[in-house]
């Protein structure tokens, strides 16, 4: 393989973000792998079927630290009090399908007034409010699975 399409998969490596890019083509084969906190790629080349002449590339590419994806796509930190998920499971708004939700956005709401159910392993554990306030925002959605820590409302 030429030192062009070497070139060529390092720069595609480095645009795209990606971590890893393996391409194999007849006896040769490539593997671009990224190291996240130096932002390097390393490329090594080296047939596949064993000969008596191995070639071995070893080549490293600096570019200059972006921001990593997934804090660029981060959402902001909300004003207010967020109460967030004490567990792993399943988040509903109210206590059966057919019925009124605990809380709406805009209401005002005390500490220790149920918030939602969390279902963890069969088990129905109501969330309590932790403040007193209006509900600003609800961030999960009925029925979608939550993790702990995962922020569920906004209380201002």
């Amino acid at each position: 393989m030429d030192l062009r399409k070497l070139k060529k998969l390092i720069d595609l490596v480095e645009e795209s973000g990606i971590a890893e890019l393996e391409i194999t083509e007849g006896e040769e084969k490539v593997r671009i792998c990224r190291v996240n906190q130096t932002t390097q790629a390393t490329v090594t080349t080296s047939p596949q079927a064993a000969t008596p002449q191995t070639i071995t590339t070893a080549t490293a590419v600096e570019t200059t630290p972006s921001i990593p994806a997934a804090e660029a796509m981060a959402p902001a930190e909300p004003e207010g009090h967020v109460v967030k998920a004490p567990m792993v499971g399943t988040f509903y708004r109210s206590a059966s399908p057919g019925a009124k939700p605990f809380v709406e956005v805009g209401q005002s709401v005390n500490q220790g007034d149920t918030l939602c159910i969390i279902e963890a392993m069969k088990l129905l554990n109501e969330i309590e409010c932790d403040c007193s306030g209006v509900i600003k925002e609800i961030l999960a959605e009925n029925g979608q699975p939550v993790e702990y820590g995962e922020p569920l409302f906004v209380i201002g």
